[in-house]
């Protein structure tokens, strides 16, 4: 009897430790954080005016608390949320009219050529890279995309409004200050249509389908590595130069082998839809990948760090079976030998 109620209290440890300590740790660790939106339109301007309401509640704490010095900081954090909503919601409202006119793509292919090209590929169309990859994160801090497939990775959104402004759609404007401007420059100067033309074309050129490990090379490479393999024949070194990126994002990024067990899938999808959601500051920009292409970025991520996931999972079932089962009969074969001592 007493073993039993050994077992009970280790069982009741256990499930506390499990459905009590670790969900709270996490929490602390990773707090709660809004779903993927995929309208980044929508995400950012429920993002800024939250960033304003928490501003609203500081400067009140501080005033609450008669601290002048509290007062001043919180003033000042106020009033830069307020412009910076300001600023977003407008940003935002100035791609309407080229996310709602239907682009013509003959036109967008002579603007994305003479505009596009002196930095930016198109191998599908016949225009190769200007210079090699070290040459072009010397030049820019970071390896710029071909362009082929821009208009299958990326959301019509997201493109009109990085054409317009790069450093404002993927949330990186913190790092563009005090004279630092992004490495490409915004085409916010073009009318609305001449915006939605480009994104026509980006569009039609795009491909139909792209494997995993295709959606991975054209969104992420350019920064992150693969260094323990793809499972399928090598490492795979990102694009730009260590020495260029750390320089461009004042770290280099993480290698992401491994990055589906530590973070989790669930984490991936979060931080690659607006990374500003977990790490407030961080470099990293908003992809602005589609929910199709972000599914296949952290597919390709299972299939390159977890992929004895399915095979694993299938013989969870199997061993808690066998344990279960061994557990009865180390316990008969217990009550037998204590029958014979007594």
């Amino acid at each position: 009897m007493r073993e039993l109620k050994i077992l009970a209290v280790v069982v009741a440890l256990t499930l506390i430790t499990y459905w009590g300590v670790e969900p709270f740790a996490h929490s602390q660790m990773h707090p709660h954080v809004d779903a993927p939106n995929y309208d980044f339109a929508q995400a950012d301007k429920m993002i800024s005016a939250e960033n304003v309401e928490k501003a609203k509640v500081a400067l009140d704490k501080a005033k609450k608390a008669d601290d002048k010095k509290a007062i001043k900081s919180a003033t000042t954090d106020l009033t830069n949320a307020e412009n910076f909503e300001k600023d977003t919601n407008a940003f935002w409202a100035t791609t309407k009219e080229s996310i709602a006119d239907k682009g013509n793509v003959a036109n967008g292919e002579v603007l994305v050529t003479s505009n596009c090209t002196a930095c930016h590929s198109i191998e599908s169309k016949g225009f190769p890279k200007v210079m090699d990859d070290a040459s072009s994160a010397a030049a820019y801090g970071v390896v710029p995309p071909d362009l082929g497939t821009a208009g299958k990775l990326y959301t019509k959104e997201y493109l009109a409004g990085f054409i317009m402004n790069p450093a404002r759609a993927s949330k990186v404007t913190h790092k563009f200050v005090d004279g630092r401007v992004h490495p490409m420059p915004g085409f916010d100067w073009m009318q609305p249509q001449e915006i939605a033309d480009m994104v026509a074309y980006l569009q039609s050129i795009a491909p139909k389908a792209m494997t995993d490990k295709e959606v991975f090379n054209n969104a992420c490479q350019r920064c992150h590595s693969i260094k323990y393999g793809d499972m399928k024949g090598g490492t795979m070194q990102a694009y730009t130069p260590n020495e260029n990126i750390k320089a461009y994002m004042g770290k280099i990024p993480p290698d992401l082998s491994q990055y589906i067990k530590s973070r989790g899938p669930n984490y991936i999808h979060e931080f690659v839809n607006d990374p500003q959601k977990h790490l407030e500051g961080t470099a990293m920009p908003r992809v602005g990948l589609t929910l199709e292409s972000e599914k296949q970025v952290v597919g390709y991520l299972e299939e390159v760090g977890d992929s004895k996931k399915a095979q694993r999972e299938e013989l969870g079932p199997k061993f808690l079976i066998y344990l279960v089962i061994f557990a009865i009969f180390a316990w008969l074969w217990k009550s037998k030998q204590w029958r014979e001592m007594h």
